[in-house]
């Protein structure tokens, strides 16, 4: 039986803008989006807020296939010990490969050597398979906001999870 690739994770470069881009626009679902699909002419991936610094990026046989997004969750001098997972995404066809919680465990290594004390996110109430990667590593439920959001029809809760590192 073959060994799985491990995925390579690494911070994103600026030549990473348009594969990024692309992989984002491929993986949007209102399962995990509050967004509108993107539609052409598509905004750049980087901004003034978000750039290549903001990002871990995976690779499994020096393929880009996901990224984790790690952020300060407000301005505040008095919140910089926070960080907040603001985006991560996994290509469809590296699903179950380890990704996700390679990327998960980075940013929390990351945070750790940023000299955050919590790590925190939101996803969204119906994302079950989602919640159950960060319930696995170690994110708790400390909030959920009901029916926060409409979405094709449907209401869906914003939950609030969090953990100390």
């Amino acid at each position: 039986m073959p060994v799985p690739h491990t995925p390579h994770i690494r911070r994103a470069a600026p030549d990473d803008e348009e594969t990024l881009g692309r992989l984002d626009r491929e993986a949007w679902s209102p399962l995990h989006s509050v967004q509108p699909r993107p539609r052409p002419p598509y905004d750049p991936f980087y901004n003034e807020r978000f750039g290549p610094r903001d990002h871990l990026v995976a690779e499994l046989a020096g393929t880009l296939v996901g990224y984790i997004r790690l952020a300060y969750p407000t301005s505040l001098a008095c919140n910089a010990h926070v960080r907040q997972i603001q985006g991560l995404v996994v290509s469809d066809e590296a699903r179950g490969a380890g990704v996700g919680r390679a990327l998960l465990r980075a940013a929390q290594e990351e945070a750790r050597g940023q000299g955050a004390r919590r790590l925190t996110l939101r996803v969204l109430g119906h994302n079950t398979p989602a919640r159950k990667l960060y319930e696995s590593e170690g994110f708790v439920v400390e909030g959920i906001l009901p029916e926060e959001f409409l979405l094709e029809g449907a209401y869906v809760d914003d939950v609030l999870m969090g953990r100390t590192l």
